[in-house]
């Protein structure tokens, strides 16, 4: 009994210090104060939405030299620079900007890769001014089956929007900027859905493949 308590008594510390220290530490992953406090487009998207989590990575490239990048994603198109295993069906993301992927308009749907289901609808592009921000809506039931946004919300659902902002900075280069706003219901599920170790893992390799990408084909222009 002894030990049992010893062991329940680790577990509620792990969770603590992962709620307390670990996880905020993630939902800022390089980003400034400024970055996390400031404005964010797409507040309007996403009805009585709460900001999410906020990452930022500095590219020595200008915003038009990484907008490419950004407009060809999706599990049907250049994938999403991440690890391809979990989230692409094992296909690798592209590695150079593909002209016939470059076409993107705000209603479009961008696909992500659910098991065998293969690639489906995921995202609906909601926001898109070139070379300065990409804001992708996602709305769905808990079991994750697309709902239509110009129907009213049901009692249960998540909702979001994932947005890629680009502030140049001097000496050509990028500020990306990965944000946006949540909202879940019922509200007890906040902190089951919202940003687990795994959306850190996969947004964080998403940004350094990015970086190397925009940068090795910067230098070799």
């Amino acid at each position: 009994m002894t030990l049992g308590r010893k062991g329940l008594g680790a577990v509620g510390l792990a969770v603590a210090a992962y709620a307390g220290f670990v996880r905020s530490r993630l939902m800022r992953w390089g980003a400034t104060d400024d970055e996390v406090a400031g404005p964010f487009p797409g507040a309007d998207v996403v009805p009585e939405g709460q900001r999410g989590p906020t990452m930022a990575v500095t590219i020595d490239a200008p915003p038009d030299q990484v907008w490419p990048w950004l407009v060809q994603m999706g599990g049907d198109r250049a994938g999403w620079y991440s690890w391809d295993r979990l989230d692409n069906g094992g296909r690798p993301s592209a590695r150079e900007v593909h002209p016939e992927w470059q076409g993107l308009a705000v209603g479009d749907y961008v696909k992500y890769w659910r098991g065998s289901q293969g690639a489906v609808d995921a995202w609906r592009v909601a926001m898109l001014e070139p070379n300065r921000f990409l804001g992708l809506h996602g709305l769905a039931d808990l079991r994750l089956h697309n709902l239509d946004p110009n129907q009213p919300r049901p009692r249960a659902y998540t909702e979001g929007l994932w947005g890629f902002l680009l502030n140049e900075r001097p000496g050509g280069r990028t500020r990306l900027v990965i944000g946006g706003y949540e909202a879940i219901r019922p509200r007890w599920l906040w902190r089951l859905y919202s940003y687990t170790p795994l959306v850190w893992i996969m947004q964080a390799r998403t940004m350094s493949v990015l970086k190397r990408n925009v940068e090795h084909a910067q230098a070799h222009r």
